[in-house]
């Protein structure tokens, strides 16, 4: 008669502290998925700015005229006189010939060469900060 008033561990709680062990396991387990793919998107994200750069860059220089690639800066004239390169900074910008102005066109750029051939085909290599080297070569044509 003394073990009838004993608490045991019954079969419903062993059920309910697996099923609750199993639902925190789950849990983790998809942080973790969430984790992961988040990084990966991370990791797109710098191609995505990337192609995104290369359009904008792209855009800028059809229809400008070459003038010359000079201190690692690219000189072009459209309506204005403009200028590209990477400047002090982490950013790889556009502003007029002169220097003044400040319009960022890609971030995260740890260096950057500008080199120019005799047919008038700009070659640009960059340097990211996250690692890699990226390469825009444009030509520019007399229209």
């Amino acid at each position: 008669m003394k073990f009838k008033h004993l608490r045991a561990f019954t079969l419903l709680e062993c059920l309910v502290a697996l099923f609750v062990l199993s639902g925190s396991v789950l849990v983790i387990q998809g942080l973790t998925k969430l984790t992961h793919n988040e990084v990966q998107l991370l990791q797109n994200q710098s191609d995505a700015d990337w192609q995104s750069f290369c359009a904008q860059l792209r855009y800028e220089l059809d229809g400008s005229h070459y003038v010359k690639v000079e201190n690692n800066f690219l000189y072009v004239t459209k309506t204005d006189d403009w200028r590209f390169g990477y400047n002090t900074g982490d950013d790889f910008r556009k502003s007029h010939a002169n220097g003044q102005g400040y319009q960022p066109m890609l971030h995260g750029v740890a260096a950057c060469k500008i080199s120019a051939s005799t047919d008038k085909t700009v070659t640009i290599r960059l340097q990211l900060v996250k690692g890699g080297e990226k390469c825009f070569i444009y030509h520019f044509t007399d229209k």
